[in-house]
């Protein structure tokens, strides 16, 4: 079976880059495809400059918002401060909770990100669908297409590798560009071997059986 990725899906996606990825002018063509497969869910890790709401059950003068610190952290009531960078929600909320079990009983924290203002978060590029790993990697000047695929382990036994989309968001609007894996891969022919730009995603779906 073909899986599909609806467009709506991947606005989702792409949404917190409108703001701070400007890639200028454009040199490829865009091009009408078939909806690429769907993306793995990604688990967001908190960064520097995201606003983060902390509560305790039962406990409302515990409860703070507080962004992240450029160091890292954020500071709560008895606790001081604590190291959120890089965690996901969950981890940050098991990490409170166990440190209040020493002055609370049965805590039971919730970490919240009220708003990402992370810049390593909407800069980031992904690639989906029928690759190895799909991943999600800190945007890096200078990154190509080719860079991105090989992060992601290179494509799997399914690929319809010359099928790849890259898709970006230019001027608020979301514009898809054609990838030719295979010619890029088997052939050393690196005329889509695009530049990647802040916020891209690259999709690979898999052949039609």
């Amino acid at each position: 079976m073909h899986s599909h990725w609806g467009r709506s899906a991947l606005l989702g996606i792409l949404w917190i880059s409108l703001a701070s990825c400007n890639a200028g002018n454009q040199t490829l063509s865009d091009v009408a495809v078939p909806a690429p497969p769907s993306a793995t869910t990604e688990v967001y890790r908190i960064g520097q400059g995201d606003l983060l709401t902390i509560s305790v059950f039962g406990n409302p003068d515990l409860t703070v918002t507080v962004p992240v610190r450029p160091d890292g952290y954020v500071s709560m009531p008895l606790l001081g401060d604590i190291k959120a960078e890089d965690k996901d929600a969950a981890t940050l909320s098991a990490e409170i909770n166990e440190q209040l079990s020493d002055q609370l009983r049965n805590p039971q924290a919730t970490v919240i990100v009220a708003q990402v203002n992370s810049v390593q978060y909407i800069t980031r590029v992904r690639i989906t669908g029928a690759v190895r790993a799909p991943r999600s990697l800190p945007y890096a000047r200078g990154m190509s297409v080719l860079d991105a695929i090989l992060e992601a382990g290179g494509v799997n036994e399914v690929a319809a590798a010359n099928r790849a989309r890259l898709y970006r968001t230019v001027e608020g609007e979301l514009q898809e560009y054609e990838i030719r894996l295979d010619d890029i891969l088997l052939r050393g022919k690196l005329e889509t071997n695009y530049e990647m730009q802040p916020g891209d995603v690259i999709t690979v779906p898999e052949r039609l059986f």
